[in-house]
């Protein structure tokens, strides 16, 4: 019953808990709503956490991210972490701007490890977690590509970027609010190499050897001799060069190996260089790396070449990822198919990773599903390129893995 107040005549009634409701909602979406709008004109205003969900791996803590299944999720990309209009793109890359017929559906396939979730990562958390770092890419163009894609979705949530490279880099940017860098460092083989021509006289030219390659196995490429004592994370690639004839033909233009500049003899196959290679340059990482800091070395980004190799007509049409058993007809290594390079390279690198100081960015399972991803015939080239990758696309999946390890690696210590 009403309450009267005195001098003061009848009240009003006291209003029910059934109508404080609906005034109590209306007044928390007015708040949310102004709040949302200040965001927007905020510089650096973190995304609405619903955008970039945080799940957790598992209940204990640990998921093994590379082995699952893609699963198509159209509102995965919505909206995009990042769109086409990224001008650091490389044209042949960007497949929505050449009006690749699946480039937006590419996006909305979703990887799901076995027994657990990769969550996509926030950009504008990322910033926050690693101000004042530096993080080097160290290798081919597939790494380059994997460099793009965070540079991107970095740039999306951040305006204030200044180009700066450190020494030796092909490409760099510092994020002036956080202090945080990253940069591209190109080199094919990780060791320094150029051609080489024989003369009169000598042990290559008495084996009939008169134009090559030279591969200082000992030696790191100069143009990231100076990562490891500059950034804090590193994460380096090798691969696809160790297998590239139409560069390296081992008739006419053959690798040659030195070691302590001097020929490796008898000579050797590029599969044995490799591993000379990656054993001294993981012996040059660990001594010259600054301390505490974080390696990666990511496996071997898949070729989908079907019908034969780049330079023979081969091409990658697929609109959908492949079903299983189209990825073991592909890629298994007694089929030695086209794109059998993928797990050869993989078991080097794991070999010669044994025992060290690297965690092993896996992305080789999770992509070989994927040949609908690749810039195919919209890549600009006279071939089909079914090496690199759509951007938007794959390798924005392979950041998302690399951060998930790498605030994982944060955490522990």
């Amino acid at each position: 019953m009403a309450t009267r107040a005195p001098h003061h005549g009848s009240k009003k009634p006291a209003p029910s808990n059934s109508s404080l409701a609906p005034r109590a909602l209306i007044t928390l979406l007015c708040a949310v709503s102004l709040y949302f709008c200040f965001s927007l004109f905020r510089k650096d205003a973190p995304p609405p956490s619903f955008f970039y969900p945080v799940v957790p791996a598992t209940t204990n803590g640990t998921c093994n991210y590379s082995d699952g299944r893609w699963i198509y999720d159209p509102s995965i990309r919505s909206p995009p972490r990042y769109d086409h209009t990224c001008k650091e793109i490389f044209k042949g890359w960007n497949c929505i701007a050449s009006n690749k017929s699946n480039a937006v559906d590419i996006l909305n396939w979703r990887w799901k490890p076995h027994g657990c979730d990769l969550p996509p990562f926030d950009p504008w958390r990322f910033l926050e977690q690693f101000r004042d770092t530096s993080i080097g890419f160290v290798g081919d163009s597939l790494n380059r590509n994997m460099f793009v894609s965070l540079f991107c979705a970095l740039r999306k949530v951040s305006a204030e970027v200044k180009k700066w490279r450190p020494a030796g880099a092909d490409r760099g940017f510092t994020f002036l609010k956080y202090n945080l860098t990253i940069a591209y460092h190109r080199t094919n083989l990780l060791a320094r190499y150029g051609s080489w021509s024989g003369g009169t006289s000598g042990i290559l030219e008495s084996l009939g050897y008169k134009d090559g390659y030279r591969i200082d196995v000992d030696i790191p490429d100069g143009t990231w001799v100076a990562a490891p004592r500059f950034h804090d994370i590193l994460i380096f690639n090798t691969g696809h060069w160790w297998w590239a004839p139409s560069k390296f033909d081992p008739l006419k233009t053959p690798m040659l190996f030195f070691e302590k500049g001097i020929p490796v003899t008898p000579p050797l196959a590029p599969d044995a260089g490799l591993d000379m290679v990656l054993q001294y340059m993981v012996s040059f990482v660990k001594k010259n790396a600054r301390k505490n800091a974080i390696l990666f070395f990511r496996t071997q980004s898949p070729r989908h070449f079907e019908g034969g190799d780049w330079d023979q007509g081969g091409s990658c049409p697929r609109l959908q990822p492949l079903a299983p058993k189209e990825v073991e007809q592909l890629f298994s290594i007694e089929s030695n198919g086209t794109n059998v390079e993928t797990r050869l390279v993989n078991g080097h690198l794991y070999r010669a990773l044994d025992g060290s100081k690297f965690q092993i960015l896996d992305i080789t399972r999770m992509s070989e599903f994927r040949a609908d991803a690749h810039p195919s015939a919209a890549g600009g080239k006279k071939h089909d390129d079914c090496m690199h990758w759509c951007l938007p696309g794959l390798t924005d999946t392979w950041n998302d893995l690399f951060i998930a390890h790498l605030s994982s690696i944060k955490g522990r210590h």
